[in-house]
């Protein structure tokens, strides 16, 4: 016995029936419920140069900064000394005055939460004794800005990092990021094939080049928090990029191999199928984050929360960013010149059909459609009636359906009853 043949134009009013319903359907529905309700067909591989743009500013503004002033790097990189007193009502001019006068040259000052004054310093090219006395001058200096009737030296915090220990620091950092560059890579030469892989990896250079940039830009202080919050991010990049190839790879088969789509428009599918779950991921993370920088550093004053938290906010805003505007356009455009893929475009172009741009919706009641025709004996039921069934070459030869009529079985949607009476109108 062979399969029944689903006859081709039948199945193109079908899908011109679904693509035009669901058409009229997001025009009464407003954009945030047509994402969550599966009807988006937003085109990311067809504006890709606006998202690549967008990028190459951002890096080459990031770059230039980076070639200008480089990295604000703190004391645990480059070694100095840094103080820290509870002086409310005390303004960020008057700390670099006072610091300033004391011997200081170059310092940096900050305000925490609004009452802390932290000063840093390099004081790696001084002398025992210069060290010694520059110390004592600002301790003294800050306790008087703290409480001009009694100055109190002992409430002043100080620490001193020696550039030997700031060496070794930015050794292991170094060391931390090349080992997770390295891990990353084998883990997604085995979970991925050579292109998705390579679309992954750049994607996770964007952005550490964004952050890095971003970072140049602004001038915000790099810490070893500031380390360990790059690789969280990167693997977190990692995770939303493993998730939407994983959707891509499992749409390839039905929809991009079958023929009835470009690889292009499949890419787009799978992105919209993947859109809301990023959306909602990237706000559950970012949203914690932003508690801890607002909370923690400037009600608290913890600076260690404020270095970590915003080098979290940079990586997760670039990381969901990547993954959706670069890392699958990047895919789309490496695939697409495949001969496969070359064919399946030309052929589309040579009968003159249109691109079928799928909405989530349509194309789970299209996959749902493949094994919900099959009966148990492993044969498809017809999609058109039996008189056209019969009068077809196919049906009536008795011979193997064309590997085109097998690409149109796979994809094949349901025409409702509420679809059909839209249709005789």
């Amino acid at each position: 016995m062979t399969d029944e043949v689903i006859d081709q134009d039948a199945v193109v009013e079908e899908i011109d029936l679904e693509t035009s319903t669901t058409e009229r359907q997001r025009a009464g529905i407003g954009p945030f419920k047509r994402l969550y309700r599966g009807l988006t067909t937003f085109d990311f591989v067809g504006r890709r140069r606006v998202w690549f743009a967008i990028s190459a500013v951002i890096i080459i503004a990031g770059m230039a900064a980076l070639g200008i002033k480089g990295l604000n790097y703190g004391i645990d990189f480059k070694g100095g000394s840094s103080w820290e007193v509870l002086a409310p009502g005390v303004s960020q001019q008057q700390a670099v005055t006072a610091v300033t006068a004391a011997g200081l040259s170059n310092p940096t000052v900050q305000i925490l939460a609004g009452k802390t004054i932290e000063v840093q310093a390099d004081t790696n090219g001084l002398t025992k004794a210069e060290l010694a006395k520059v110390t004592t001058d600002v301790t003294n200096a800050l306790a008087k800005l703290a409480d001009p009737s009694h100055p109190d030296p002992t409430a002043v915090s100080l620490s001193f990092v020696g550039p030997t220990w700031g060496g070794q620091v930015t050794q292991k950092a170094l060391e931390a990021l090349i080992a997770f560059f390295i891990a990353v890579v084998l883990y997604i030469s085995v979970r991925f094939e050579p292109k998705m892989a390579f679309a992954a990896f750049l994607a996770m250079l964007h952005d550490l080049a964004v952050t890095v940039g971003i970072y140049a830009i602004f001038g915000f202080e790099v810490t070893p928090d500031t380390v360990i919050a790059i690789l969280t991010i990167l693997g977190y990049s990692l995770y939303d990029t493993v998730v939407v190839f994983d959707r891509i790879r499992d749409n390839t088969k039905p929809f991009a191999a079958s023929g009835r789509m470009t690889y292009s428009a499949m890419v787009n599918l799978s992105m919209n199928q993947t859109l809301a779950r990023s959306i909602n991921t990237s706000m559950v993370a970012i949203l914690p984050v932003l508690s801890v920088l607002l909370v923690g550093a400037e009600l608290l004053g913890a600076t260690t929360l404020q270095n970590y938290g915003v080098a979290l906010t940079v990586g997760l805003l670039s990381g969901a960013y990547s993954s959706i505007f670069i890392a699958s356009p990047l895919l789309a455009i490496m695939k697409e010149r495949e001969d496969k893929y070359i064919a399946i475009r030309q052929k589309l172009t040579s009968k003159g059909q249109r691109q079928v741009d799928l909405s989530p919706q349509a194309a789970a009641r299209m996959r749902m459609a493949a094994p919900s025709a099959r009966t148990g004996s492993g044969r498809r039921q017809p999609a058109a009636s039996s008189s056209s069934a019969s009068s077809s070459p196919a049906a009536s030869s008795g011979s193997a359906p064309t590997e085109a009529s097998q690409a149109t079985q796979m994809s094949a949607p349901v025409i409702t009853p509420r679809a059909r009476k839209q249709k005789k109108r």
